[in-house]
């Protein structure tokens, strides 16, 4: 388990368990946020390979994933703390492996090169050893970029989600199946 001693160099306070949940606030409103602009095109460029835009809906960049987790990194809360270096340092190695690889930043690759590079990390038990890190960070931001798209209308739509509605009236199982049942 990672450690989740708090990190001092985060000066963002929380905001403790009472939100104004019926407020909408901005990216950074509670703390500094951390993705520098070359961090945000990487986190775009992967999130949208890991959930394009498809007949079931938009990009993972279109519905504020990207924003998503900029702030969850920022977070001065443990769990969100212990994924800050895994992301930021995975997002280093994801540019660095596009530069040796092919020349060029990894939001500019085109989607046969993305498939490349991902295809690499996109599995922790079956990848090659030196890509074992790598797939770490990957599976921790696939896993953070679907939970992040998910909870969207959007991410909603995809999984056909409808939410807490009232169903039609339900008379119980049928009698064949009760039957066979012995009930």
């Amino acid at each position: 388990m990672a450690n989740l001693k708090p990190d001092p160099s985060l000066n963002g306070k929380g905001y403790g368990l009472d939100a104004d949940l019926l407020k909408i606030y901005k990216p950074g409103a509670f703390w500094p946020l951390t993705f520098t602009p070359e961090q945000r095109r990487t986190t775009k460029a992967l999130a949208d390979v890991i959930i394009p835009r498809d007949q079931y809906g938009p990009a993972a960049s279109e519905v504020g994933v990207v924003e998503m987790l900029d702030e969850w990194i920022s977070a001065p809360y443990p769990m969100q703390q212990a994924d800050r270096p895994i992301i930021l340092e995975g997002l280093a190695w994801i540019e660095d492996e596009s530069t040796k690889r092919f020349g060029k930043p990894f939001a500019e690759l085109s989607d046969v090169r993305y498939q490349e590079i991902c295809d690499d990390i996109c599995h922790m038990h079956w990848g090659k050893p030196h890509f074992s890190k790598a797939a770490w960070f990957f599976n921790l931001f696939r896993t953070r970029v679907a939970g992040a798209y998910y909870c969207t209308p959007a991410g909603w739509d995809a999984i056909g989600y409808v939410g807490n509605v009232a169903l039609p009236k339900f008379d119980g199982p049928p009698k064949e199946v009760l039957e066979k049942l012995g009930l």
